[in-house]
């Protein structure tokens, strides 16, 4: 039974930088896709980023390239998000997220953590 759980979340301000991390148990490797989403007030869960636990092959919603970076760590047990230079419009539930498919939409994620607060503010 695969769980996953996210940490790391807080307040902070705008410019400075937070890494969350997400614990898995379970079967999530060879040919898994790991991913991060968030939800902010009001709207729709959206795609962040995403890696493939076997290449560790990466992708990134345009709205966090070059400012958020994903990875694996922890002997691969363990997946982390990278946030820095964050903006109020990054303030969400972040969720972690496991699947077998290379995609951005949630609909194709099995197994979600729950998630994990970032505000941000100005």
């Amino acid at each position: 039974h695969v769980q996953l759980q996210a940490c790391g979340g807080g307040l902070v301000q705008a410019g400075s930088s937070l890494r969350l991390s997400c614990s898995g148990s379970g079967r999530i490797y060879s040919s898994a896709v790991m991913a991060w989403f968030r939800q902010a007030p009001g709207k729709e869960r959206e795609f962040v980023a995403l890696i493939r636990w076997s290449t560790s092959r990466t992708l990134y919603a345009d709205s966090v390239k070059g400012r958020f970076t994903i990875s694996k760590d922890g002997a691969q047990n363990m997946m982390s998000l990278q946030m820095s230079n964050l903006e109020p419009e990054d303030t969400a539930v972040y969720y972690c997220a496991r699947g077998i498919q290379w995609s951005s939409q949630p609909a194709d994620y099995n197994y979600w953590g729950r998630g994990t607060l970032v505000t941000v503010s100005s």
